[in-house]
């Protein structure tokens, strides 16, 4: 049984949401009733997915319109870039249905919004954004976590919200004061995991709060680092250019897959192009053989030193 509040209103991503299910991972806030941006609402699609046809795997894509479906989970429709309809199945977990609300449903909101969405986790340094990139496993959000016990402080993790000024600025909008750690991160920050809420069950993923280290303001953005696995034993950074600054900003975008059948591909290409002439952007080569978090902060600020000063 979902827990629901029809009155519930939130601020993620720079966004009024109003809900019909309370999602404690957000801040809630109270605005009038016109300011709301993103409603989500609580409907059966049981009849709307069974007579729509599936257009990639599990996912019905068309513009201004995402269906997808998580056995055992909920059926999620996501409409104009103003609206989530959330289907629950039966005996489906309250907290499951939360991580694709946050995750999934508001990516794909950001996209109808033409807001740009990185899968990444970005942190705030001497009042600029920092994204950090990867595929899945590359340590986003094992080094944002240890850019935090270093002073610093989050704007988002997994989704990464990047807009443009009138005059061609790009800026990150925080998301909510969470983050997501794998238990071998835990480990390793000396974090005790039974005191976190596992994403899933079974799962050594786990919800990790960070209220007192988040960024609230929207900040410009001042660098991107793709994180990559290296065979290699010693760290490599090196400055991304041209093509591959646009390849990458495409590669990781939060599911790319929806941006050619939504009719946002010159949408997506003009705005990496914006954005990548503003910003630093490189790539991190780190070792795969042992943890290299608790060093890469300082390797990255020193990076960023020179290259300011440069």
């Amino acid at each position: 049984m979902l827990n629901t509040l029809s009155t519930a209103v939130y601020n993620v991503f720079g966004l009024n949401v109003v809900s019909d299910i309370i999602l404690p991972e957000l801040i809630q806030i109270s605005v009038q009733k016109e300011k709301v941006d993103v409603k989500i609402i609580i409907d059966d699609l049981t009849k709307s997915w069974s007579e729509s046809e599936k257009t990639h795997g599990d996912f019905i894509v068309k513009e201004n319109k995402v269906m997808f479906q998580i056995p055992s989970i909920a059926t999620f429709s996501i409409e104009g870039g103003n609206k989530i309809i959330v289907s629950p199945m039966t005996g489906s977990i309250e907290g499951e249905i939360r991580l694709f609300i946050l995750g999934t449903c508001m990516g794909v909101i950001l996209q109808q919004k033409k807001i740009l969405p990185l899968h990444g986790s970005a942190i705030e340094i001497d009042g600029k954004a920092f994204a950090f990139i990867g595929n899945s496993g590359a340590g986003k959000s094992t080094l944002a976590s240890a850019f935090l016990n270093n002073g610093y402080r989050l704007l988002t993790d997994d989704v990464i919200a990047i807009s443009l000024s009138q005059d061609g600025i790009p800026f990150v909008t925080p998301s909510y004061p969470q983050q997501k750690l794998w238990q071998e991160s835990l480990n390793e920050f000396g974090m005790d995991p039974q005191k976190f809420q596992p994403l899933f069950e079974r799962e050594t993923k786990y919800a990790i709060p960070v209220h007192s280290q988040f960024s609230t303001e929207t900040i410009p953005l001042g660098g991107i680092f793709e994180l990559v696995k290296s065979n290699n034993e010693e760290t490599e950074i090196h400055v991304l250019n041209g093509l591959e600054r646009l390849h990458t900003m495409f590669y990781h975008t939060y599911r790319n897959f929806m941006i050619a059948p939504s009719g946002l591909m010159n949408w997506h290409f003009s705005t990496s192009a914006q954005i990548v002439r503003k910003i630093n952007f490189f790539q991190i080569r780190r070792p795969s053989s042992h943890f290299t978090a608790h060093d890469l902060p300082a390797y990255i600020l020193k990076t960023l030193k020179i290259e300011f000063k440069s």
